[in-house]
């Protein structure tokens, strides 16, 4: 276990004071464990009824008592047998005791009434917890698996100074207004449906032209840079599955028509494009000539997400992706693997999110090894490998243990969103084990025969949460070229509305097409008080004086008035905006 530092010791600390006024408010809960985390820590518990926004008051109430007390808190341990007894009633607790191998010391944490399984370390006195915020409260399964019990988690956050809590707290409230699935939804970007469920978002028109315009941004820059594109199946018969490994190490996480014990043919709905483009690879003889070969797709994939897991956009039942599949010679390997990554760093800058992102070098987990494919050699060799050119490239990563997929390390390229959740946004894997279960080979310069390394990519991840992190960066103020809406025309009486849609063809024909008239019978202060709340790029008011000098009054919705032009002029901005994609 690492080292905790002062903040993390205070927040575990915390911790057990939040489960301590829990037992003492509802004493027939029973305790699972109560960690801390990144922004805080947690406790989960298991209760007959969700804890309300009253109850989560009445605990903070009870913590703060308990810090008054100012209770001891002191470590002792005990031998198996009698730190079984001692938590007898307590069943997670029990479990967990019982799962500890002989001979390991069981440690306990006492403070006044309430004694806690725990390794520590912890603060000495309750008195030391002062600043600190109970924040919501949310189903989660025990050990995470969804065939567990559900239990209640406390959320919470503790600080060492109530301005360090309230800066926190500040900023934290900062971030529920760039929520995307907040903002996305006052937006219009996207909206659920009950009755179609859980996991599976609606894009409406706004959000859809977003993942529009980046599907065309990324699908062009591919073919620049030598990728074939590809359109294969959204599912297949279980026989596919079976030889690429899914059907062994992903059939949980799968959408299956059929039963294999009736049907003679069993479906399954995609969970990753993969072993579809091997066929087309597999649609004639290669040579080393042909290599490397780059395959491409648009892939809209399902994947059955536990409930517990799905958020807005971020995690889905349906999404769609930017994948690829590469097939080169031991001899291309580094140079290609560079070329998807220098592409996907390529991607994150133009979009603005570079700078939001870190590196995980995600390995196989030995002692697992029923979640993979291949021999310990094999999973040696191509870590190997891809840490030689990881290091070669100079990438900055931390190792993540039984992160890898089943059949190869792979380095991931990390965001958090605005809470400070940090998930994968984009993969590029070595796989040298997948070309063998398929039988794909290519004839080399000397005539044999040989397995080609395949590298599996993706170059701007998945679309819905690409827009996820995009509204949450910009607030919904998306860069002009992705905007949903560029410019808005806003007539001040019925008699400028000629001139408004004459400005209208003018920006289309010049390939501004993402252009509104605002013909409704309001005031102008309201058209642009609408029109900010759209977050629009650009506002063009059209009167009198614009009709005169063939002119446009342009607002932008960053710097507000910016006076009167030619038409000329302003088409000439916005277009060296949109074709630099510029940010600001």
């Amino acid at each position: 276990m690492a080292e905790m530092n002062e903040l993390q010791i205070l927040r575990h600390s915390a911790s057990h004071v939040m489960a301590q006024a829990v037992k003492r408010l509802f004493p027939e809960v029973k305790l699972a464990i109560g960690p801390a985390i990144d922004n805080g820590f947690y406790y989960d518990f298991d209760t007959s009824a969700p804890f309300t926004a009253e109850d989560l008051e009445k605990i903070e109430a009870e913590m703060k008592k308990i810090a008054k007390e100012n209770l001891k808190i002191e470590r002792f341990e005990l031998p198996k047998d009698e730190a079984l007894e001692l938590m007898r009633d307590e069943p997670y607790k029990i479990e967990l005791i019982e799962a500890l191998p002989e001979g390991e010391v069981i440690s306990f944490y006492k403070q006044g009434e309430f004694v806690d399984l725990c390794a520590g370390p912890h603060v000495n006195y309750t008195s030391k917890i002062k600043a600190y915020k109970l924040l919501s409260a949310t189903g989660a399964y025990w050990r995470g698996d969804e065939k567990n019990k559900m239990l209640q988690r406390i959320y919470a956050t503790a600080f060492q100074s109530k301005d360090e809590l309230n800066a926190y707290l500040e900023q934290r409230e900062e971030a529920k207004k760039r929520d995307h699935n907040k903002l996305g939804r006052e937006l219009e970007l996207f909206t659920t449906s009950e009755v179609i469920g859980q996991g599976l978002p609606i894009l409406l028109p706004k959000g859809a032209r977003i993942i529009q315009l980046l599907q065309r941004f990324v699908e062009d820059e591919e073919q620049k840079r030598g990728w074939l594109l590809t359109k294969t199946p959204l599912m297949a018969k279980s026989d596919l599955y079976k030889i690429s490994g899914h059907w062994d190490h992903y059939q949980d996480g799968m959408f299956i028509m059929g039963d294999e014990e009736t049907e003679k043919e069993v479906f399954a709905l995609r969970p990753m494009t993969c072993p579809f483009q091997y066929q087309a690879y597999l649609n004639r003889g290669r040579s080393y000539r042909d290599l490397p070969m780059r395959l491409g797709e648009t892939s809209t994939l399902f994947r059955n997400e536990a409930s517990g897991e799905m958020h807005g956009l971020i995690r889905v039942r349906q999404f769609t992706i930017s994948e690829g599949h590469l097939m080169c010679t031991p001899e291309q390997l580094e140079d290609e693997f560079k070329g998807c990554l220098e592409l996907a760093i390529y991607m994150l800058k133009t979009l603005g999110l570079y700078e939001d992102v870190s590196y995980r070098f995600s390995q196989w987990d030995p002692d697992d090894r029923e979640k993979y494919i291949g021999t310990e050699e094999q999973w040696n060799e191509a870590q190997d490998m891809m840490a030689k050119i990881l290091d070669h490239l100079e990438i900055p990563y931390k190792v993540g243990v039984g992160e890898a997929a089943f059949y190869g390390p792979k380095l991931d390229i990390q965001i958090k969103n605005v809470f400070g959740k940090e998930d994968t946004l984009i993969t590029i894997q070595i796989d040298q084990m997948l070309a063998e279960k398929f039988g794909m080979e290519y004839v080399d310069a000397d005539g044999v025969k040989k397995n080609p390394y395949i590298i599996h990519r993706t170059s701007i991840g998945c679309y819905e949460r690409t827009l996820a992190l995009l509204i949450e960066k910009y607030a919904g103020a998306f860069p002009v070229w992705l905007a949903p809406t560029q410019v808005k025309l806003l007539p001040i009486a019925d008699r400028h509305f000629d001139y408004a849609y004459d400005v209208k063809r003018a920006l289309e024909a010049a390939g501004i097409v993402r252009v509104e008239v605002d013909e409704r019978n309001e005031k102008i202060g309201y058209k642009i008080r609408e029109a900010q709340m759209e977050k629009v790029p650009y506002m063009i008011v059209v009167g009198d004086k614009d009709i005169e000098n063939k002119t446009v009054s342009v607002r932008d919705r960053r710097d507000g008035d910016i006076g009167s032009m030619p038409i000329e002029e302003f088409i000439a901005k916005i277009t060296e905006e949109v074709n630099s994609k510029v940010i600001k």
